[in-house]
Order: structure tokens, then C-alpha cells, then sequence
């Protein structure tokens, strides 16, 4: 569960300005929109909204290192009020990680900390900033969400704003890297599923 927040070059607390997680409970259904900021990840009170430059890093930071195989990727979406964002609005992806290859050996980034930085020409206003780390550890079974969405507020004199696409409706079921078995001896190529990482 991604439970923290650093911006500024300061953690937050447990789910200070990350929207509370009930559970580690996976979300495997493509339809749901517990894919946005996980399942009860509308408004969540008690989680503030912490203000930080555009072209800066946030960090989020997980209960425990992750361990299943997967990429990682981040989204950002708009909104008017990020404690109030149900998360409907329109998702541009900001960064993505897969995993490297040696060979036919491949080599996931699993660790309990993810960085991102945000576009230096992000406009400014309220977003919510999700992570998604997609466990595709078990083939045959349905790959699992693990999703955090954090409440931010950017500044800066940015003027850029994103087109992106709804979740859910991101991934899709034929997505290769989304159907693939990272067992098979031709997995020696890798490609996230969801958009493409937008760059300002």
C-alpha cells in the first residue's frame, strides 16, 4: 500500500496526502472504477492537499517494498478541487517504469520508495497524482492494480494542460504487456501497458 507522500523534500505521514487505502486487496477488473485511486478512493477526508512546484519530485512510499514483477507508472489529472476529485476526469501518464533486460533475463525495479518529477511546464491548479503498480506475476490469473492517488496543489508559471484518457479505460485486455507471461523464454522485450509518457 503506497501510504506516503514527499514533496518539498518532505514526507508526509500515513496517508497525510494520500488518500487512504482500506486494504492491500489488488484491483483486477478493468471495468472498475476502483482503478482510479483504488477501492474508496473518491474524497477522502482527513487527506490534505500539499502544494508543490511543477518541475519538481515527489516520492511515494509503500508500507513495504514491492515484490511482485510489474511495471510502475504514474498519471496526473486536472481538477478543480483536488480533496473533492473523484477522479472522472481525463488521466495523461508523466512516467513509467519497466523492467531492464540481460539477455533473455529480465530485471524489475522493485523497491518501496517511487520518484517522479512533475512537467516543468504543468499548469498550475489542483491535481490528483496516481501510482499504479501493476502486478503481472501470475499468468493465467488476472494481473493486480496496486494504486495510490495523492492530492497536490502545483505552482509555478506553467501554462501547458495535458489531453489523457479515462480510467477506467486505460489499459485494455489485449494490451501485450498486459497479457504477457514474464516466465516464457521470449520475454526479452517489454512494453507498459496504458498511453504513452507525456512530455511537455
Amino acid at each position: 500500500m503506497f501510504q506516503k507522500l514527499t514533496a518539498n523534500g518532505v514526507q508526509g505521514g500515513v496517508y497525510q496526502n494520500v488518500r487512504k487505502v482500506p486494504n492491500n486487496s489488488p484491483v483486477t477488473s478493468l471495468s472498475s472504477n476502483d482503478l482510479r485511486c483504488n477501492v474508496g478512493g473518491g474524497a477522502s477526508a482527513g487527506t490534505t492537499t500539499v502544494s508543490v512546484a511543477a518541475g519538481s519530485s515527489i516520492t511515494f512510499t509503500a508500507d513495504q517494498a514491492v515484490y511482485h514483477q510489474g511495471p510502475v507508472s504514474f498519471y496526473l489529472t486536472k481538477v478543480a478541487d483536488a480533496a473533492a476529485a473523484d477522479g472522472s476526469t481525463d488521466w495523461f501518464k508523466i512516467k513509467e517504469i519497466g523492467p531492464k533486460f540481460s539477455g533473455s533475463t529480465a530485471t524489475w525495479d522493485l523497491k518501496s520508495s517511487y520518484d517522479v518529477t512533475l512537467p516543468s511546464c504543468l499548469a498550475p491548479g489542483d491535481y490528483l497524482a496516481r501510482i499504479e503498480q501493476l502486478g503481472i506475476h501470475n499468468p493465467g490469473s488476472p494481473p493486480q492494480f496496486y494504486i495510490s492517488c495523492a492530492q497536490i496543489k502545483v505552482t509555478g508559471s506553467g501554462s501547458k494542460s495535458f489531453t489523457g484518457v479515462k480510467i477506467p479505460g486505460h489499459v485494455k485486455a489485449t494490451d501485450p504487456g498486459y497479457t504477457v507471461n514474464i516466465y516464457q523464454p521470449s520475454f526479452t522485450s517489454y512494453i507498459v501497458p496504458g498511453p504513452a509518457v507525456s512530455t511537455c
